[in-house]
C-alpha cells in the first residue's frame, strides 16, 4: 500500500466562526481540524467513521486535545490544514494537525488529538481490528518529540 502519511486540505475562515477581532475563535480551531481529518480519512484511506459507527457500532471518541495558537487565522483567509497519525496502539490513536497560511510560510496552530476506539453498543473501549492495525502501520508518521510542549519548542526554534 502506498498511502499518504501526511494529508492536506484547504479551508476558508468563515464569518460565523470569528470573534469581534475578525480572528478565528479559539474554540472553532478544533472544528476546522476535525472537519479536515474526517474528510481526509474518507478521501485518502476510505475510512468513514460515521458509516463505521452506523454499520458496526464502533468508532473513536475524543480523549484529549492539546492545542497551541501561534498566529491568528483571519476572517475569509484561506488556510492549509495538514494532519498525520503520530501514535497508535491496540485501542488508541493520536493525530497531529497543523494549520498554515495559504502559502505555508506561517504556522498558525498545531493540535494533538487523542482518540480511543469505542464500541457504541457496549459503551466500552474496543480493540482495533487487524485491518485497522494494518492501515495504521502503513500510515503512522511519528514525530521525534515525546511531548506536546517539546514539539512546540522545536517548532518555535525553527521560526
Amino acid at each position: 500500500m502506498n498511502l499518504p502519511k501526511v494529508v492536506e486540505s484547504k479551508a476558508k475562515i468563515r464569518f460565523q466562526d470569528c470573534d469581534p477581532f475578525n480572528h478565528l475563535n479559539n474554540g472553532k480551531y478544533i472544528d476546522y481540524f476535525m472537519n479536515h481529518r474526517e474528510d481526509e480519512l474518507i478521501k485518502n484511506y476510505n475510512v468513514d467513521i460515521y458509516k463505521m459507527a452506523k454499520l458496526q457500532g464502533k468508532s473513536w471518541v475524543s480523549n484529549s486535545n492539546q492545542i497551541a495558537y501561534l498566529r491568528p487565522a483571519l476572517l475569509m483567509e484561506t488556510v492549509i490544514l495538514e494532519s498525520q497519525l503520530i501514535y497508535f496502539d491496540d485501542s488508541n490513536i493520536k493525530a497531529e494537525m497543523r494549520m498554515y497560511n495559504e502559502d505555508k510560510t506561517q504556522l498558525k496552530s498545531i493540535i494533538w488529538c487523542g482518540f480511543t476506539h469505542y464500541n457504541l453498543l457496549t459503551q466500552k473501549r474496543e480493540t482495533h481490528s487487524e485491518d485497522i492495525m494494518s492501515l495504521f502501520n502503513n500510515i503512522n508518521n511519528p514525530i521525534p518529540e515525546s511531548s506536546f510542549e517539546e514539539r512546540i519548542m522545536t517548532i518555535k526554534k525553527k521560526v
